[in-house]
């Protein structure tokens, strides 16, 4: 699969009604691995399918803690799903087909996991963006629910537990806001930003940091400072025409709001084009 057909593919997703989570993730890791395709794609989604398909038929209706319970004991339990700080460190955890060959990712990812497999099974179940640590939820999030965080294997957690683990994750309260369910979306532009951040980290990894704006920017919602972030990098990177271009042309966007830091910007963009000569 090419970068322009695999991009296409991801815009096209991520602008439809119902965006498909798994294979959000999945034009993901083609960006890390080009050699990922339909066929790779094929075997994720018909790995998802039977994991679904070992769960216990409960029926939509079951108490939340049931379903908790099948999913930590058939993930968590049966086939090893769980994090480490290590999985910190690694590309690998941010990437939907090496999570499952692994049996080890990010919180997000082992989430998205516990999402794609428990909605194939018919369970009620969404996720929690908390700040720094993904969990899921089972039930009706406004009404009877169970919080389980597959990070550490499917253990179910309380809201006061998942606050105290915010609060010593962040240093701050958490808004009962956080607990709301977070869409497809939301997810995909998390797991866009913790790949930037591990990349950000390791300056010769700048072009998976730059893909990973890249893919963010396809998104209908996403901070416009990405654009920033993505001029920087290609100037970074050697590409110093486009670079200036794009600087110029955010520049042009925030002049009206922030003419001092547009004019910094600006500034930047010549700078650029003086190493073109």
């Amino acid at each position: 699969m090419t970068d322009t057909t695999g991009r296409r593919r991801f815009a096209e997703e991520a602008r439809g009604e119902r965006p498909d989570l798994a294979l959000l993730c999945l034009l993901i890791a083609a960006e890390a691995d080009p050699g990922l395709d339909e066929r790779g794609f094929d075997a994720v989604q018909i790995e998802l399918d039977d994991l679904a398909g070992q769960l216990p038929a409960l029926g939509r209706h079951a108490a939340p803690r049931l379903w908790a319970e099948a999913l930590a004991d058939l993930l968590g339990g049966r086939h090893g799903f769980r994090g480490s700080p290590a999985d910190y460190r690694r590309l690998e955890s941010s990437l939907l087909d090496e999570v499952l060959r692994r049996r080890r990712g990010l919180p997000i990812l082992l989430s998205v996991v516990w999402l794609e497999v428990a909605r194939r099974a018919g369970a009620p179940v969404y996720g929690v963006a908390l700040p720094g640590h993904f969990v899921v939820g089972f039930g009706d999030p406004y009404g009877q629910h169970v919080l389980a965080d597959p990070f550490d294997g499917g253990r179910p957690i309380s809201e006061e537990e998942a606050g105290l683990l915010v609060a010593g994750a962040t240093g701050t309260p958490l808004s009962a806001t956080a607990f709301s369910p977070a869409e497809p979306l939301e997810i995909v532009l998390r797991i866009l930003n913790n790949i930037r951040a591990w990349a950000a980290a390791r300056p010769e990894r700048s072009g998976v940091q730059l893909w990973a704006v890249e893919l963010s920017l396809l998104l209908p919602s996403h901070p416009a400072r990405l654009r920033y972030e993505r001029a920087e990098l290609l100037v970074e990177r050697g590409e110093f025409a486009r670079g200036a271009r794009e600087l110029e042309e955010y520049a042009e966007v925030i002049a009206p709001v922030e003419p001092d830091v547009a004019e910094t910007v600006r500034h930047q963009a010549r700078a650029a084009r003086a190493l073109l000569n």
